[in-house]
């Protein structure tokens, strides 16, 4: 059996943390067992690796999403990239595609389609397993995964089953309906229906995901269906295929299941009631302050909120208004801060004037050992100024060793790289037209690479 992991998300929810660039399952605000601070992503993939299934796990993502991915769990983590974000049900197909023609799996091979973001308990990934020895005994297409509710809300999806129809062992059960997000007076109905909260698990065979992409006169084919991902409906699988599915089973999973999507379902993980610099008066009940900045918070006397503060904006929420966030951010802001297989990034100050230039500061930190890709900016120059560690640095081939007080120019159309023998922090200029900021031309990502082909000896 192949899983895949299904990574998108824009970053509303968790606002001011979480942006486009770093999205909700990235955030590092959890605690693990040797209580050191993990991200939800980096919790799920330590858990498969506990229950023997990471070797056969994949991660569907975009491509804005690929390098905080491998910063966060390896550089050898294997990705799945979609040309642009087009919901589920073209990540899938395009998945389905690419295990089928890059890795060679077999048209029976059973797919696990998963959040790579769930809380859930290790057992969890037990029942995971079973959904191919389901299929194979119940001769269904789709097999489903629904946690056993502990109160009817409205934040979930549900999955109702046959009351009729079950294997001989309990195992799983044939599927009747679906029901999204239903008010509370409808959930406690569905509840004594026996309706169990939808996971978003899928299990099927390839065969049957490329009968359904076939269908369009589209390729199973993951380098041609990339190249006409446009073609397919941007659309949820739940919509798509599952709830227009005849044969659907699906097996109950009695056990913690949650969906941190918002700060109210956050906090209520988090070990500790404070990250970062400031204080929460003990008069303030169950309050919680997540703080990314340099500068202290100090919440007095304020109960059942959360503050949360990062260079993006600041937060202050009733825990239960929070989800109701997206309705109140700027959407048009450009991420201030962003995490980088090297390091991160952050900027200081952005500025555009009335001659169409823009000056951006950035602060952006080298862990040790990492490096910048080797590169040129089209349409931008850059001023450097080493403020903390050594490096190895190299423009144009031209290689020498910097350290703390080197100030480095580079012009436009400059090959250049940079790589920390020490944890390196810099504060970097940038200047340049404001519609064609972004354009950069990068020939190497390692360094081994830079070394051996772009250093003049």
């Amino acid at each position: 059996m192949k899983l895949v992991l299904l990574s998108g998300g824009s970053g509303k929810r968790l606002w001011p943390l979480s942006n486009d660039s770093r999205s909700k399952q990235f955030l590092k605000v959890l605690e693990n067992d040797g209580l050191q601070l993990e991200s939800m992503v980096q919790r799920v993939w330590n858990q498969l690796k506990r229950s023997g299934l990471a070797m056969s796990s994949y991660i569907a993502t975009g491509e804005s999403q690929a390098e905080i991915m491998r910063s966060q769990l390896g550089s050898e983590i294997p990705l799945i990239i979609e040309p642009q974000r087009r919901d589920t049900f073209a990540a899938i197909a395009l998945a389905s595609a690419y295990l089928y023609s890059m890795t060679g799996a077999d048209l029976d091979e059973v797919v696990a389609i998963l959040p790579v973001d769930p809380f859930v308990e290790s057992h969890f990934f037990d029942k995971v397993k079973e959904l191919e020895v389901a299929l194979s005994h119940s001769g269904a297409d789709l097999a489903l995964i629904g946690a056993m509710p502990t109160y009817p809300s409205s934040k979930y999806g549900y999955i109702v089953p046959d009351t009729l129809e079950r294997d001989y062992l309990n195992r799983y059960r044939a599927v009747s309906s679906f029901v999204e997000k239903p008010d509370e007076a409808d959930a406690q109905q569905l509840l004594s229906q026996g309706a169990l909260w939808n996971c978003g698990v899928f299990g099927f065979r390839l065969r049957y995901m490329k009968r359904l992409i076939e269908a369009r006169d589209l390729p199973f084919d993951y380098i041609s269906l990339a190249e006409q991902y446009e073609q397919l409906p941007q659309i949820s699988f739940d919509y798509e295929v599952v709830e227009r599915a005849s044969n659907v089973i699906m097996l109950p999973y009695d056990g913690c299941w949650k969906d941190l999507g918002t700060w109210n379902t956050l906090t209520e993980e988090m070990t500790s009631t404070q990250l970062g610099k400031g204080v929460i008066s003990e008069d303030s009940v169950n309050t919680h302050l997540v703080n990314e900045l340099d500068i202290p918070v100090s919440i007095i006397g304020v109960s059942n909120v959360v503050v949360a503060a990062s260079p993006d904006g600041i937060l202050v929420t009733d825990k239960s208004a929070s989800p109701r966030i997206k309705h109140f951010i700027p959407y048009n802001q450009r991420p201030m801060f962003e995490e980088r297989q090297w390091g991160w990034q952050r900027i200081l100050d952005a500025q555009s004037y009335a001659d169409g230039h823009a000056v951006v500061t950035r602060r952006a930190l080298i862990r040790e050992g990492r490096n910048f890709s080797y590169r040129l900016h089209v349409n931008r120059e850059e001023v450097w100024t080493i403020v903390k560690g050594e490096g190895d640095f190299v423009q144009n081939g031209n290689y020498m060793r910097v350290k703390a007080g080197n100030v480095l120019h580079i012009p436009t159309k400059t090959l250049h790289s940079i790589r920390a023998a020490s944890e390196l922090e810099i504060i970097i200029v940038q200047t340049g037209p404001d519609d064609e900021f972004g354009q950069t031309v990068e020939l190497y990502d390692s360094w081994s690479e830079v070394a051996e082909r772009c250093i003049k000896l």
